[in-house]
């Protein structure tokens, strides 16, 4: 018999050899329908295979992210097997899952797959998952597995095995369908309920733009229909909300080819709402004790090379440029520069927490092939900060950047975040971690009692640390669903060492504080993309570029149309007037196009009785109200940033 621990602690008894759909089946049918893989020890696997000693377990369904990946790289595998059905002699490169479903990578010789071709290979997926054929793993030796691929003339399946040995070499068949695979997958085909294929692209075989392009098809599947029509109605939403769309219609952000790739210029409008976000983090963080500094754009090699950053981050840096015999570096973090602030002054423990807070310019070198509208650049903005604590401190100084994150999300309207803890690898400590295992364990520990003292909903992600402590990245979604990383919140054990800062203690001697690095509303450039599609354009009226449009009926009503517009522009109030001739059906139009919050109607009644026609994006007519009354209502409005 062998002991399996359950995620909540229970422990429960099985023959040696069970898999974990038969625990599932034990536990409930129910259960074992929704099983897609299992968690033996930390390590997914096929919810099929053997266990075969003492362990711990967690039932992967649909509801985990594990679970998702499982079902679409199994799918991906019905997709070859469809495409194999239809395209003969096709060979296959990498299909694994992505982020929103799967793809795979295939040499179709000189043939071409159409868009009518997807709509037949998803009827043929749909034949073949009802089905409900088996996912068989079967390992297989080196030699044996070479000589396989060799009799099929597959040089692709040939190239993956060079870097496979002995023991690390499994094959997994479905129906008709077998390939090279390390899987896991799920139990059958009839999982795959709901199949939708998205694209057809072209990638270079190992992204080598000298090797031959294959075609990529991509796809996503669910376990019903419901999820599946669900998702396409966002995807289309989402199109109508790209930012890269909307950064256009609206004046925001313009990209030209003389500046560089992934080096946004920001227009008028842009520049607003970046202003307006920089005002709101100032106040915040005044309220909340932070003192403000201001850093160069570029520092010596001897700086990062201190901080450890070089030659670690180099490939996401711009090349050095030589003057005086020394090399400089765009900078491409503010932490250094922030360090060194700290220690341009003695302190002591009186003098801690010390923050200090910067909206940073950072240059970082992202590949061409990266680069995403305002998502991805090499020019960023970023709302930067570095608490310097005492151990004691840490705990209440990570919770109040913890409360400074929900305080944001309510303030935008962002109702689903998570909180993804990542941790070190003991296995890489002196090569991809600092070499301090008490430490490490010492600072994650810390982390997660803050987290969970304050019930903040958070995941472990082991392996994902930055070099110098465990971090934590802030996941949000979209008002349509969407994912976004917004921004970071880390620790920092090593950097107050490397840069000799210290603080004298209560009974004088010399200690070394612990560092926060935050950066709660993440970089300009990230934020403003994610709230172009949060919000679809439509920005509340405190951060919107333009607040008030006055639309005259006609000329004769342009001189009151200005004064109702000195009044407000002496409040403050973003306001313009459209004074050409033109019907005011268009005028209003017009201004719903550019998401002006809000619109007033003057005409000759308005006029003469000091009244305004209120009309409200996206709202209509709100009705008449008088001069003052709309004044003191807006500037409300704008103050509370409702």
């Amino acid at each position: 018999m062998i002991e399996i621990r359950f995620p909540d602690g229970a422990v429960r008894s099985f023959p040696k050899g069970t898999t974990a759909l038969e625990i599932a089946k034990s536990i409930s049918e129910g259960l074992a329908k929704k099983v897609l893989a299992a968690k033996v020890n930390g390590v997914v696997i096929d919810a099929t295979r053997p266990i075969e000693e003492n362990a711990t377990l967690q039932l992967l369904t649909w509801d985990d992210t594990e679970g998702k990946q499982t079902l679409w790289h199994s799918s991906a595998h019905l997709m070859a097997e469809a495409v194999e059905s239809m395209f003969p002699g096709v060979k296959f490169w990498v299909g694994p899952a992505i982020d929103h479903g799967f793809y795979y990578d295939m040499d179709l010789g000189d043939r071409k797959i159409s868009e009518e071709d997807l709509q037949a290979l998803e009827k043929k997926m749909n034949e073949l998952a009802k089905q409900g054929n088996v996912y068989i793993r079967k390992a297989m030796p080196k030699q044996e597995a070479v000589a396989y691929f060799t009799e099929k003339g597959d040089e692709y399946k040939l190239d993956l095995l060079q870097n496979l040995n002995d023991g690390e070499i499994t094959f997994y068949t479905q129906g008709n369908f077998t390939d090279l695979c390390r899987g896991p997958h799920i139990p059958n085909t009839s999982f795959i309920k709901a199949i939708k294929l998205t694209n057809i692209a072209g990638a270079y075989w190992k992204g080598d733009e000298h090797n031959k392009q294959l075609t990529r098809i991509y796809g996503i599947t669910f376990p019903n229909q419901k999820e599946l029509d669900a998702y396409l109605t966002m995807l289309e939403e989402a199109k109508k909300r790209d930012h890269r769309k909307l950064g256009k219609e609206l004046s925001i952000f313009t990209m030209d080819d003389d500046v560089g790739p992934g080096l946004p210029l920001w227009m008028p409008n842009g520049t607003i709402i970046i202003e307006e976000l920089e005002k709101l983090a100032k106040e915040t963080e005044e309220d909340a004790g932070y003192k403000r500094v201001v850093t160069p754009h570029i520092a010596k090699e001897s700086m990062y090379l201190t901080s450890g950053h070089l030659p670690y981050y180099a490939d996401s840096m711009f090349p050095p440029m030589e003057m005086d015999g020394e090399k400089y570096y765009l900078k491409a973090m503010n932490c250094p520069h922030h360090h060194k602030i700290y220690a341009a002054e003695p302190k002591s423990y009186r003098d801690l927490p010390y923050r200090i807070a910067e909206y940073g310019t950072c240059y970082r070198y992202e590949q061409s092939g990266e680069l995403f509208g305002l998502m991805r650049v090499r020019c960023l903005h970023m709302n930067d900060a570095h608490i310097y604590c005492t151990k004691e401190q840490f705990a209440e100084e990570f919770k109040a950047v913890n409360n400074m994150y929900l305080k944001y999300f309510k303030l935008f309207g962002i109702d689903k975040f998570v909180m993804r803890l990542s941790l070190h690898d003991p296995a890489k400590l002196g090569q991809k971690y600092v070499n301090e295992p008490k430490l490490w364990l010492e600072t994650e520990d810390m982390v997660r009692k803050v987290l969970q003292e304050t019930n903040t909903p958070f995941i472990e992600v082991p392996d994902e640390a930055a070099f110098y402590g465990p971090k934590i990245d802030v996941q949000i979604w979209s008002a349509i669903g969407r994912e976004f990383t917004l921004a970071t919140n880390q620790v920092d054990f090593n950097s107050g060492r490397k840069f000799s800062l210290t603080y004298t203690t209560a009974n004088n001697d010399t200690d070394i504080p612990l560092i926060i690095h935050r950066a709660p509303l993440g970089t300009h450039e990230r934020f403003i993309g994610f709230l172009l599609e949060h919000y679809a354009g439509k920005f509340p009226v405190w951060l919107a570029p333009q607040q008030v449009i006055i639309l005259p009926i006609s000329d004769k009503f342009a001189g009151y149309a200005n004064e109702v517009a000195l009044k407000l522009k002496a409040k403050r109030v973003r306001v313009t007037v459209d004074e050409r001739n033109e019907k005011i059906g268009k005028k209003i139009r017009e201004a719903e196009m550019m998401r002006i919050p809000y619109m007033l109607i003057v005409g000759e009644k308005e006029m003469n009785e000091q009244q305004l026609s209120v009309r409200r994006q996206g709202v209509g007519d709100t009705g008449t109200v008088s001069i003052d009354n709309f004044v003191q209502n807006i500037v409300a409005e704008i103050m509370e940033r409702k």
